[in-house]
């Protein structure tokens, strides 16, 4: 596998349908190749295909090229959210990403 961008649900309530959240994963050796931009942009036009109006996901602070991909495809960070993951044993705060999807406000 080289790259792959999925969704999940945000939540079971029906006033949240329109919006997905997506985590994006590009292998080591394939990385800063535009093998993640590429699954982002297909991610992107399923989700509005599929009648989403925002993506959200949730990134280590510490993932510079995660963000960097993220933010050149037009999401923006909109906070942290301070010891939201423990990962072996150790707190790891998180940068919340959002992109509203235009074709479905």
């Amino acid at each position: 596998m080289i790259s792959f961008a999925n969704t999940t649900s945000y939540s079971s309530r029906a006033c949240y349908s329109g919006v997905a959240e997506f985590s994006v994963y590009t292998a080591s050796e394939a990385r800063s190749r535009g093998a993640g931009t590429l699954a982002m942009n297909a991610l992107m036009e399923a989700a509005e295909e599929a009648g989403f109006w925002k993506l959200v996901a949730r990134v280590f602070v510490e993932n510079k090229p995660s963000r960097k991909l993220l933010l050149t495809l037009g999401f923006r960070e909109v906070g942290i959210h301070e010891k939201h993951a423990r990962l072996d044993g150790v707190w790891r705060d998180v940068v919340v990403i959002e992109r509203l999807l235009a074709a479905n406000l």
